[in-house]
């Protein structure tokens, strides 16, 4: 046990190490970058804050990498030091040897997506935000709710509010719809009620359709005009609307499942969310994965020679796994691989090579 935790150690304080030293170099490259996209006309502290706003996510997102990094570096120490020498020495297989970096890697897997996944949500929701104010664009057009589906558009002297009962799987095609209407002063001029609405190019095609003069009208129920079909000028175009439900890293861990079923209800397909949710229910494993992977190529003397070519494979076998799972998600959002595939093969198969890997090099 003495031995489990003084690796287990080891292994944190080279995790500490490597992310220091890459938020480090990170930092300056992230700052000058964004200056370069909003413009020093928004300051500096602007610029840092984008910068720490920024940082949370990617800290997430490379840290298989940075565990695969973390497990280089310690065994590559303790082969150095000849401490591997004296483990094996004492009756320790490899695979024991490695159990409690494994463990310890597991457990930061899931401290992360239970603490760190909500403060990347929290972080890259505000980042999208701040950074869209500086650039002075417009924020989200799209939000789901329990109600059903709210859209935005408009130009500088008006603006239409949407709301649709259901929609097809991207949005272009909504059931059940009505428009607000609204002016450059936020007043409401108009209702409009459709039983559908087809969005075309540059306009929506509006069926069943009941329209409320509000503005100037006396009556505005008396005044309401039906029509069977009525064309209104949009300025959505159907990539806007995919783009607009914003990154699944946006919303906490804890309240994606929810926010699947609400897509879901609206007529969504969700399948980016759903790979996202069980890619980050793998991500335990994934972090394992990477432990054992440096393991594999590193419990080794270094009197044995080919130390750099050993750290090489390692780095590119870990790089492997990492692009092959992102490839994987890649086919996943089309359809072509299920979500539960997509997140868990890639891991599993990781630990398994990195298990084989050991067993061949194992000697005692």
């Amino acid at each position: 046990m003495i031995l489990h935790l003084y690796i287990a150690r080891r292994f944190l304080r080279a995790l500490f190490i490597v992310v220091a030293v890459f938020v480090g170099i990170l930092m300056p490259i992230d700052i000058a970058e964004h200056l370069g996209r909003v413009g020093p006309d928004n300051g500096l502290g602007a610029v840092f804050q984008l910068s720490l706003l920024n940082l949370p996510g990617a800290l997430y997102a490379w840290l298989p990498l940075f565990v695969m990094i973390a497990t280089l570096f310690m065994f590559l120490g303790l082969a150095r030091t000849s401490e591997l020498v004296v483990v094996r020495a004492a009756g320790r297989s490899a695979l024991r040897s490695a159990a409690s970096p494994v463990a310890v890697a597991f457990l930061l897997g899931v401290a992360a997506l239970a603490v760190l996944n909500p403060i990347v949500a929290a972080t890259t929701r505000q980042y999208d935000l701040t950074f869209a104010r500086m650039r002075g664009l417009e924020e989200r057009t799209l939000s789901v709710s329990d109600e059903g589906l709210w859209l935005r558009q408009g130009t500088p002297d008006s603006q239409t509010v949407i709301h649709a009962d259901a929609t097809n799987s991207d949005g272009t095609h909504l059931f059940g719809a009505t428009f607000f209407g609204f002016d450059a002063n936020g007043l409401l001029t108009q209702r409009i009620t459709a039983r559908e609405a087809l969005l075309e190019d540059g306009a929506w095609d509006l069926t069943g359709v009941t329209l409320w003069p509000i503005a100037g009208a006396a009556n505005p129920q008396a005044a309401a005009e039906r029509f069977e079909r009525l064309v209104l000028p949009s300025t959505l175009t159907a990539e806007q609307i995919r783009d607009s439900f914003g990154a699944p890293e946006t919303v906490p861990i804890y309240e994606l499942p929810g926010f699947i079923a609400q897509l879901n209800a609206a007529g969504f397909a969700a399948v980016q969310h759903r790979i996202w949710l069980q890619m980050q229910l793998s991500n335990p494993l994934m972090l394992s994965a990477m432990v054992l992977i440096g393991a594999g190529f590193t419990m080794r003397h270094t009197r044995f020679g080919k130390t750099g070519i050993m750290v090489l494979g390692a780095v590119l076998l870990g790089f492997g796994v990492f692009f092959i799972r992102d490839f994987a998600e890649v086919l996943g959002e089309t359809g072509q691989l299920p979500a539960t595939l997509v997140a868990w093969a890639p891991p599993v198969a990781a630990i398994l090579l990195a298990v084989g890997l050991l067993l061949h090099t194992e000697d005692g």
